[in-house]
């Protein structure tokens, strides 16, 4: 019998075939990009594994994979928690688990849609902001950047209120936090898969690229990286993701590391570190398939169905 594993991916034409390639060398398992379409209640998926690159941007995917979750397919990354995740909550639950985050702050939208009268609606929204209370908090410079933003996208760097006033302003409806900004030594960008495996590359924020390098972080320093990203992973829920260090004075602060669907083309990644990534997505869902495991939403489900269900009591 061969076990299928389907790929979601909308525009990549680097690793797709290349993980297709990489799991169909292995008998008795077959990649290939999944198919579906008008999915019924009660679904029956032919996949034992599915691969999720792409179900933030095309709704009916991402509602399609929480059927195939039911139906006993394992889906990489679990769409319940994908769906329910932000960077804000990010840095919260960091905070409380021990991994080290800037000083951050959410704000409340600075516009809204038409049918939102701000003198009903909003009646729990303070007003004005405590502009001064935010910035004598989080410091300058800051980070003003989107809540469930990504790819860097109206991210901007402000020095100063003036700049801060200006470019919040410009954000219209969406929600940003302010964020310390981390004068850093070192930045490393961590692909993570499975939770166990946890790549660091070098990156350059400022180029926006990765940095081939070897030996590029102190011992401590790398160790420290490895047990965040662990912990994060592990915390948030995630098979596959890319975890963002700045690090300062040997402290790796965590930036960025609620990224589900991590870029993973040659282009950006670079060979050397494309082929390992490959190769480990390939072993990690040959393994899920192996051994036919299931999402941790899916025996919550199953604990839940599998239980009388209480009715109340008459009088």
């Amino acid at each position: 019998m061969t076990e299928r594993i389907g790929l979601v991916v909308g525009y990549e034409d680097t690793f797709p075939p290349a993980f297709i390639a990489k799991v169909n060398e292995t008998p008795g398992f077959r990649a290939e990009l999944a198919k579906f379409g008008g999915t019924p209640e009660r679904y029956q998926s032919p996949y034992r594994v599915l691969v999720d690159r792409l179900s933030h941007e095309v709704p009916y995917y991402r509602f399609h994979l929480k059927a195939a979750m039911l139906a006993g397919t394992y889906v990489v990354n679990d769409p319940f928690w994908w769906s329910a995740d932000d960077k804000f909550f990010g840095f919260s639950l960091a905070s409380k688990i021990g991994v080290t985050v800037p000083r951050t702050v959410m704000l409340p939208s600075k516009s809204y849609a038409p049918s939102i009268d701000p003198s009903r609606s909003l009646r729990n929204l303070e007003y004005p902001l405590d502009w001064g209370k935010i910035a004598d908090y989080v410091k300058f410079p800051a980070i003003l950047k989107p809540a469930d933003g990504g790819g860097w996208k109206n991210v901007s760097r402000v020095n100063n209120m003036d700049e801060l006033l200006r470019d919040y302003n410009d954000s219209n409806q969406l929600v940003m936090t302010l964020q310390e900004f981390i004068e850093f030594d070192e930045y490393v960008r961590c692909i993570c898969i499975g939770k166990k495996f946890i790549l660091p590359i070098k990156y350059d924020p400022r180029r926006r690229c990765y940095v081939e390098a070897d030996n590029f972080l102190p011992k401590a320093l790398e160790q420290k990286i490895l047990d965040g990203a662990w912990a994060l992973n592990h915390a948030l829920g995630y098979d596959m993701n890319s975890v963002e260090f700045a690090c300062k004075d040997g402290v790796p602060y965590a930036i960025d590391f609620t990224n589900p669907a991590p870029d993973m083309c040659v282009r950006s990644i670079l060979p050397r570190y494309f082929h390992m990534v490959v190769d480990e997505m390939a072993r990690f869902t040959i393994e899920l398939a192996r051994e036919g495991r299931k999402n941790a939403s899916v025996h919550a489900f199953q604990k839940f169905l599998e239980s009388p269900i209480p009715r109340p009591e008459t009088t």
